[in-house]
């Protein structure tokens, strides 16, 4: 099935998880320990403000399944285009908070800019998080350089902070449905678990973003969302940019000694996806320490001129 339902973990092991993951990077590449301890002030917050979430009530989302599945049957994610009301006033300390993270860690006067334009309102928090949640780039881009801002910078805090809620989302919308699974002989399927079979895109079901990674297990190569963390498996073994299945996709080990870290490649649109065996798959938000771990990978493939695409355009596709 395309849309895999991650486990949920609890949070002495989240944590112990992370911590473990964590000590793993700076043993290996010492040279890391200021990558790593920066992320573990930002997911620490991320991770809180996900409990916070969790506790709290949901929006109340006029998304039926069948509206959801048809989306789906157009080619068109879940969570595109829709105007979901985000709880602002709970996601802004973090929002400002990862500023202060990200100023006190290398990005100084940068960060520190963001976060006084945001408290001052020159920024709307409200619209900057919902243009993140709708995956517009262009919007987050120019309203950076209107202001003066670092894009880059801009959009990473967005994200962090408005991805747990995108994953709380995703699981909502999409979970009941995956747990269905194939309907007993002459019953009619559930439109959204037809939908949900039949998805063969490479960017997220959920939210249209690309993924950050594909984590293999058991033979499963399972695509995770770069923003809400959702897992989806692909019927055929090609780019996932572009659909490529021929002699221009290939997947190489930059260390022939870890065949198990590999890279796709494909010269048709010079994209580039990472590709790791693993027992489980990583649970939120600890998809991102996956990618740091990783980061040899995205060095390997850029230094020959391979680079991620930028994310998909769904405004129009109503």
């Amino acid at each position: 099935m395309p849309y895999i339902i991650v486990p949920l973990t609890r949070r002495e092991e989240l944590d112990a998880a992370a911590n473990a993951r964590w000590n793993a990077i700076i043993d290996v590449r010492p040279e890391l320990a200021t990558a790593v301890d920066l992320q573990r002030r930002l997911l620490a917050r991320v991770m809180s403000l996900t409990r916070v979430i969790e506790k709290g009530r949901l929006p109340r989302l006029s998304l039926p399944p069948r509206y959801l599945a048809a989306k789906l049957t157009r080619g068109v994610p879940a969570l595109a285009g829709e105007p979901i009301p985000l709880p602002v006033a709970l996601l802004a300390d973090t929002l400002t908070g990862l500023c202060g993270e990200l100023a006190e860690s290398g990005a100084g006067q940068a960060a520190e800019h963001i976060r006084t334009v945001i408290e001052s309102g020159q920024l709307d928090a409200g619209s900057l998080l919902a243009a993140s949640l709708s995956r517009d780039q262009n919007a987050i881009r120019t309203g950076a350089a209107h202001r003066g801002l670092a894009a880059d910078l801009v959009w990473l805090v967005a994200e962090l902070t408005v991805g747990p809620f995108a994953y709380i989302l995703q699981r909502m919308l999409l979970s009941p449905a995956a747990k269905g699974g194939h309907p007993a002989e002459g019953e009619q399927p559930d439109p959204l678990v037809a939908a949900l079979h039949a998805w063969n895109h490479g960017y997220c079901p959920a939210c249209g973003s690309w993924p950050a990674m594909a984590e293999v297990v058991d033979g499963h190569r399972v695509l995770r969302c770069s923003f809400c963390s959702a897992g989806w498996e692909l019927p055929t073994y090609a780019c996932v940019y572009c659909g490529e299945e021929g002699e221009p996709f290939v997947t190489a080990a930059p260390d022939e000694e870890r065949k198990d870290r590999r890279v796709e490649v494909c010269s048709a649109c010079a994209g580039y996806l990472k590709t790791v065996d693993t027992f489980v798959l990583s649970p939120f938000p600890l998809l991102s320490i996956a990618d740091l771990e990783t980061m040899d990978l995205d060095m390997a493939a850029m230094e020959h001129g391979y680079q991620r695409p930028s994310l998909k355009d769904f405004a129009v596709k109503r």
